[in-house]
């Protein structure tokens, strides 16, 4: 039998999504910038895709940009603001590289998290002084699923740093959080398709009216000068397919899914010794979050520490026995270095490279997660012989 329980690396295609994208991968197969009946009835389907992806997001379907995916919409927020004026951007220690690496590449600033992966609003506030354009900070983390405190981090850059953008990377949210209104707050929205059942290489950023952003790409006037290029019709229109489904389903997915990830972690903690959820404690709600937050974590999220092994020799094994997981973000796959989610929590280069991460999804079953059970914590057994 197969788990797959890495969809925080992708999600399979949902059939809606596939059924949304064929007629643009065949008949409708025109160039929405162009002007003849074949162009016009491609934009009309990036149009009515904008429409639809407003309406979940919570903007205006002009304030949709659509990009390669979500490592573009990231560095087009952070490498986009102006570097004059107040051009200095700050993120948290936990971003995903394609925000970390963007603000470095600015000259910006990581701000401290504690040990549970919360962004310390305390640090923030110490960090805020006029230079500062951007602060980021992603609203669910894509390895351990800490929900960030983000209406506090937009209050505090208000209260602070007023005129500065806030910018929240919401790619490992879609699904779990109801992201039109936890990221209302922010300036701009990251988004990618194939993290919610949508197909890869597309993605959007919602820049709110108000909001300054230059492009970091040249071209043609696509996307209102923000982002130029010819359109991927058929990914733009399976991604909003997927995220119409995604978002109805929410509720109903969220809590189904929360479920099987306290079972798992439940399960895997109390059969084998030396093992700890990294954040929040076995099935249990942590921080106070809202009931929809699956606790101080995404709910799809279940990222252990696992004493005494090495995480690629303990992913090996679950390979050959049929389980799909990850030591961590799928972009750092390789990466001979510990996890830099996990050293800015606190943990030790040596505590960091015993972290497994499963990532549960709109398919998980209930027989994937029996399955994890039963092999784990005889993998577990071995490797630690």
């Amino acid at each position: 039998m197969q788990a797959y329980l890495d969809h925080g690396a992708t999600t399979p295609l949902r059939p809606e999504s596939l059924a949304a994208m064929l007629p643009y991968l065949t008949e409708h197969f025109g160039n929405p910038s162009g002007s003849h009946r074949v162009a016009r009835r491609a934009r009309l389907a990036i149009d009515e895709a904008r429409d639809d992806m407003a309406r979940c997001l919570g903007c205006r379907p002009g304030e949709i940009v659509f990009t390669s995916g979500g490592t573009e919409a990231d560095n087009l927020a952070v490498l986009g603001v102006p570097a004059s004026g107040r051009g200095t951007v700050l993120c948290s220690a936990v971003e995903h590289h394609a925000v970390r690496n963007a603000c470095a590449a600015r000259g910006g600033t990581t701000v401290a998290v504690h040990r549970d992966g919360v962004v310390d609003l305390d640090a923030l506030a110490g960090a805020l002084g006029p230079e500062v354009g951007l602060v980021s900070v992603m609203l669910v983390n894509n390895e351990v699923g800490t929900v960030q405190p983000l209406a506090d981090v937009a209050a505090l850059v208000r209260a602070l740093c007023p005129g500065a953008l806030v910018h929240t990377d919401a790619v490992a949210a879609v699904g779990w959080l109801d992201v039109a209104a936890d990221a209302a707050v922010a300036d701009l929205v990251s988004v990618s398709a194939h993290k919610f059942g949508g197909p890869k290489g597309v993605g959007a950023l919602v820049v709110r009216d108000g909001a300054r952003l230059a492009p970091v790409l040249f071209g043609g006037t696509q996307e209102r000068g923000r982002r130029p290029g010819t359109h991927d019709v058929a990914g733009i229109v399976g991604m909003a397919a997927a995220l119409r489904v995604a978002t109805d389903a929410r509720p109903l997915t969220a809590g189904r899914v929360a479920r099987q990830r306290a079972r798992l972690a439940d399960g895997l903690v109390a059969s084998i010794g030396d093992v700890r959820e990294t954040v929040g404690e076995p099935g249990g709600a942590a921080r106070g979050a809202p009931a929809d937050h699956g606790g101080a974590k995404a709910a799809s999220s279940c990222h252990l520490l696992v004493a005494g092994v090495d995480q690629e020799e303990l992913l090996v094994l679950l390979d050959d026995e049929g389980v799909c997981a990850s030591a961590g973000s799928a972009c750092a796959s390789g990466a001979l270095e510990p996890s830099h989610v996990l050293l800015a929590m606190g943990l030790n280069p040596d505590q960091a490279k015993t972290g497994i991460r499963f990532s549960l999804g709109y398919t998980t079953t209930d027989d994937e997660i029996d399955h994890v059970l039963a092999v784990m914590p005889k993998v577990v057994e071995r490797l630690r012989a």
